[in-house]
């Protein structure tokens, strides 16, 4: 089958007349690969990352406490987590100095997204535990969420489907600069 032919439904033998657009890199999302079973810091790709070199890792910034990483799977061009190196689940498990960093460090993000792609808005946030939606609940992380005016079209709410206009690559090259600019 070619990507100009009809798809067919299983069992009907009419084209449904969809055009699909294939992701076949958010498999690994959604096998859960990469993701710590329990909360040993061994599993944790949040404790990994700061190991490798910030281009193999996508970290953004270093901190002293936390560091700023991009999204594997990212809501919108720039999405970013804030981490602290420490392994640890819940917010009120931070020390004051890595919460205070933590906030320092998303605050920083906020400017440095803003600046270079003029982002509108910004949706900030944890996800507390495997119930409040944490894909990876062993390891705290704070999501940086950039947003622009109708970045929300049809394609995540219709398609199941959402489009980045550049390579993580260059994205993490693009805001690590912008950062110590």
């Amino acid at each position: 089958m070619t990507d100009d032919e009809p798809v067919v439904q299983a069992g009907v033998g009419e084209s449904d007349e969809l055009d699909r657009l294939w992701t076949p890199h958010r498999m690994a999302y959604i096998r859960g690969e990469n993701k710590p079973s329990d909360a040993t810091s061994g599993e944790c790709p949040f404790c990994r990352v700061p190991s490798l070199g910030d281009a193999e890792g996508l970290v953004v910034r270093r901190g002293e406490t936390a560091y700023a990483v991009l999204n594997l799977y990212p809501y919108s061009p720039g999405h970013l987590m804030v981490c602290p190196y420490r392994h640890i689940a819940d917010y009120t498990d931070t020390t004051e100095e890595e919460a205070a960093e933590i906030a320092a460090m998303t605050k920083r993000a906020m400017t440095v997204i803003r600046g270079v792609s003029g982002a509108g808005g910004f949706n900030i946030g944890m996800n507390q535990g495997h119930i409040a939606g944490a894909g990876i609940a062993a390891h705290l992380h704070q999501h940086v969420v950039p947003r622009w005016p109708g970045d929300q079209n049809f394609m995540p709410i219709i398609g199941r489907t959402k489009t980045l206009p550049e390579l993580l690559s260059d994205t993490r090259e693009l805001l690590a600069t912008a950062w110590t600019g």
